[in-house]
């Protein structure tokens, strides 16, 4: 049967990745942002989750792995947390009405030897 395809398909190119773990801990709700699978650096959002709120993704190299929280208007508190490979990188906190924190990492581009 005849697909509508040529014979000579290519694969889609595949980008190398690091596990990245992201972590919002605290209590009630907030909009969290973070880098995910997308190798052209398109975000995730997740609006009004429920924390605490974890997250394991593969991140493609060359983008930076982030997490950015904002409270809700009823504020609180809440701890975002980062690990890359396993290894913990950064952590911050915020409190009250919208507040906001945002924890960041760095992995290397795909053509740079690891060190």
């Amino acid at each position: 049967m005849l697909d509508g395809r040529d014979g000579d398909t290519k694969a889609e190119p595949t980008v190398p990745t690091a596990p990245v773990t992201y972590e919002v801990t605290g209590e009630g709700t907030a909009d969290i942002t973070y880098q995910g699978r997308s190798e052209t650096g398109k975000a995730s959002v997740v609006k009004a989750a429920t924390l605490p709120w974890r997250q394991a993704v593969e991140v493609p190299l060359g983008q930076d792995p982030v997490v950015s929280i904002v409270l809700d208007s009823r504020g609180g508190q809440a701890r975002c947390a980062l690990t890359i490979r396993g290894q913990y990188v950064q952590s911050a906190s915020t409190a009250g009405r919208f507040g906001r924190a945002t924890c960041a990492g760095r992995l290397p581009r795909p053509d740079a030897p690891e060190n």
